[in-house]
């Protein structure tokens, strides 16, 4: 039997950038504060009752919350910040966000087909962040602690991205190289 991969778009998912000085015991509260997560690592996510922090540079982190919560959540990060150096914006709008699920390798040997990040379970486990491209597509994605992988990638490409993960995903295009 071959693995089988699904490919969902998820709706209803807040997304805050939050750039500022990392390292500052004062953000990480705010960050803890915000989604209940300690500072992610580098090329990792932290998520906790469907609130996440992602790190997207050494400045940089993709906050995730309810959509409904992604307002208030901007307003509670730059009172909490104050007057250190930050900028929280609601991308909720200029995202899309994908699950990739499925048995066996099956998401990671879709993702692997689309991008040339080193997507074997040595490299890449359950809540390992990567920044890279799927085809022609800037993205990121995260592995899931229940093995699937989520991926956020900009609204204008969408649809081209939902196309490419749907064909790659495909059980007839099975590499089996996991």
């Amino acid at each position: 039997m071959s693995d089988t991969t699904t490919v969902t778009r998820l709706d209803g998912r807040g997304m805050i950038t939050l750039r500022g000085d990392l390292a500052s015991a004062a953000f990480a509260a705010a960050v803890k504060g915000a989604v209940g997560t300690a500072m992610p690592a580098a090329n990792a996510a932290l998520f906790k009752d469907g609130r996440g922090a992602c790190w997207m540079s050494p400045d940089e982190l993709l906050l995730m919350v309810p959509a409904d919560a992604a307002a208030a959540t901007v307003a509670e990060l730059d009172a909490g910040l104050g007057d250190q150096h930050h900028l929280a914006v609601d991308v909720s709008d200029a995202r899309a966000v994908f699950r990739i699920a499925g048995t066996g390798a099956g998401p990671r040997e879709t993702l692997a087909k689309l991008t040339p990040a080193d997507m074997s379970a040595a490299a890449f486990a359950a809540g390992s962040f990567r920044r890279s491209r799927v085809a022609q597509a800037p993205a990121a994605f995260w592995m899931t602690d229940d093995g699937a992988i989520e991926l956020v990638c900009f609204r204008s490409v969408a649809d081209y991205v939902a196309g490419i993960l749907a064909v790659s995903a495909e059980p007839a295009g099975a590499v089996g190289f996991f």
